[in-house]
């Protein structure tokens, strides 16, 4: 089978009349030129020595080299073997904290958009791993169910922001709950990962860290926030801020990661823990240490590769490249000169 891997190139292949339009111009003011310098018999006798067949060969031969290079770049294919793909992947479940704590301000721009910008990042990254959604604060559901589409769970984790959640507060029990159930039908290969700042106002999650050791599941929390206590904004319909969350007697809330609880939960789920918003490279280390994650092997699929053939009219270019260089446009035989200045 012949085919061209990027066929778009060949409508370059219109340089080559263009060429010689452009030769057949060039000849003709050359010739008018000639015509226009003096008598014609002397004209002829000065000119003896030009060999006319030499320059249109040449010419020829930079045409036909043109088109070689441009069937080289659309990369010609002819030849093909069929090989097994033994494909790999893993599911991937992140469950994204939304609750009005993950608004504050103490990394840029916010909490929230850490959590997005870190989870995009991640899924750039992946190739054939299923990966989706988990929205959580007082409550949890799926938000994106598995899938290798990653633009669409793109468009879903956009849409992800405290609004959408019933219930306030944060629950990483029900998070967990959630994030479990989803991976229940899931491959081998499964990853739990926490994007949260570890406020938990429940503390229950005590049947769920069993169940992660039963079932196997690999679990990584990505630690948005700081340690210091900082307001939560409050926008209005508008996205306009009204101000700052204050409590029942009028007093500022604010928040701060929950160290204790990120150190047990930690502890007893085996949980690998970065911290996205503290600098440096350990999320980026993270994002390669998943992505490069082996997986479950899957069905193996058969596929046909075409040989690559571009470098033969590559090389055939090249060639009537150098054999226009070496000839040349002038006549070497004794003849051409005799009488010449009689």
């Amino acid at each position: 089978m012949f085919r061209f891997a990027t066929s778009t190139w060949l409508f370059a292949l219109a340089l080559v009349p263009v060429l010689v339009l452009l030769f057949w111009l060039t000849a003709r003011a050359r010739a008018s030129a000639l015509a226009r310098f003096g008598d014609h018999d002397l004209v002829r006798r000065l000119t003896a020595s030009v060999n006319v067949s030499a320059r249109r060969v040449k010419s020829v031969l930079i045409m036909t080299a043109v088109g070689l290079i441009v069937v080289a770049l659309a990369r010609p294919q002819f030849g093909s073997r069929v090989e097994t793909v033994q494909a790999r992947g893993q599911d991937i479940m992140i469950a994204v904290d939304l609750s009005q704590s993950m608004l504050a301000e103490d990394v840029a721009p916010n909490r929230l958009e850490r959590a997005r910008l870190s989870i995009l990042r991640l899924m750039r990254q992946l190739d054939g791993d299923r990966v989706g959604l988990v929205a959580f604060a007082g409550d949890a559901f799926v938000q994106s169910p598995l899938t290798v589409d990653y633009s669409a769970a793109g468009l879903f984790l956009n849409a992800m922001t405290p609004d959408i959640m019933p219930v306030p507060g944060t629950d990483l029990g029900a998070a967990i709950r959630v994030s479990l159930d989803a991976l229940a039908e899931a491959r081998e290969a499964r990853v739990l990962i926490l994007v949260t700042d570890a406020e938990d106002h429940e503390e229950q999650y005590d049947a769920e860290l069993q169940r992660i050791r039963d079932e196997g599941v690999s679990v990584y929390v990505v630690v948005i926030g700081s340690t210091e206590g900082v307001p939560i904004p409050v926008y209005d319909d508008a996205g306009n801020r009204e101000g700052f969350l204050r409590d029942e007697d009028g007093s500022v809330v604010t928040t701060r990661i929950g160290e204790a609880t990120l150190t047990d939960f930690a502890r007893n789920a085996n949980a690998t823990v970065v911290r996205a918003g503290a600098g440096g490279t350990a999320f980026a280390d993270l994002v390669d240490e998943i992505a490069a994650g082996d997986g479950e092997a899957l069905d193996a699929r058969q596929i046909t590769q075409f040989q690559e053939q571009y470098q033969i009219f590559l090389g055939l270019a090249l060639l009537l490249l150098l054999v226009e260089m070496v000839i040349p446009e002038r006549k070497k035989t004794r003849e051409a000169w005799l009488g010449r200045f009689e």
